[in-house]
């Protein structure tokens, strides 16, 4: 039987940027932004010019919530790992126009950055905000949160480090919920009695999208799972 591809975090959808998208890559990029596939090294204390807390974004779509949330946690550091070009432009149109010093973009798969790249224990958080949910039965072993994706993200979380998660694909949610708690570095923040789920927390902002999500009638599930090993727990927003 032929072997499935690895997954990936992404389906690369090729696209033009706007005027103004060009005019902030053209700028930025440089300055801001980093290639997955180029990297020669995890060093976000040379990238930010000091050491913080630190957050990694998969798939930040169009920037929306990752420049908000990046300008409402100063003290922490973002780096948010996407490949859809026009929505790294609009995100480095964001970054400017808020002025933020502690976000970084990097351009590529975010899989291959974390089993390459980011060394174990060294991440604060990670976020995985409406993946791709695959909707047709056929498709789904296509989807980003797999049990050896996970396994993957646990360990470069630090002890305490946290695994927020979001769709708005009830199934997808299901499985979510599955796969981490299978998981054995990873514990459930969620109180019993909420079924896994958390409340959407104040500070992940509601995007266009999840808006319409809404308004089609599809629920939004939040998920929080802690690294559950011996260091101290997270200070910090996940």
């Amino acid at each position: 039987m032929a072997e499935h591809p690895p997954i990936t975090s992404f389906v690369h959808h090729r696209a033009r940027l706007t005027e103004g998208q060009q005019a902030a890559w053209d700028r930025w990029w440089s300055v801001r932004g980093r290639d997955v596939v180029d990297l020669p090294s995890w060093d976000p204390a040379a990238w930010f010019g000091r050491t913080a807390p630190l957050i990694l974004e998969i798939g930040s779509g169009m920037g929306e919530s990752t420049a908000a949330m990046a300008a409402a946690a100063p003290e922490v550091d973002h780096v948010a790992v996407e490949v859809f070009e026009p929505g790294l432009a609009q995100l480095l149109m964001r970054a400017d126009d808020a002025g933020l010093t502690n976000l970084a973009l990097l351009r590529g798969d975010a899989v291959a950055l974390l089993r390459d790249r980011v060394p174990e224990g060294s991440l604060d958080g990670v976020r995985i905000y409406f993946p791709d949910p695959w909707p047709k039965r056929k498709h789904r072993k296509r989807r980003l949160v797999q049990p050896d994706v996970v396994a993957l993200v646990a360990s470069r979380l630090r002890p305490g480090g946290t695994l927020h998660l979001a769709t708005d694909w009830d199934d997808y949610a299901t499985q979510m919920r599955a796969v981490c708690t299978a998981e054995p570095l990873l514990c459930n923040t969620a109180s019993d009695e909420s079924e896994g789920w958390i409340a959407r927390p104040g500070w992940r902002p509601v995007t266009k999208f999840e808006q319409r999500a809404r308004v089609e009638g599809r629920d939004v599930h939040d998920l929080l799972f802690r690294r559950d090993t011996s260091g101290p727990p997270s200070d910090h927003r996940p």
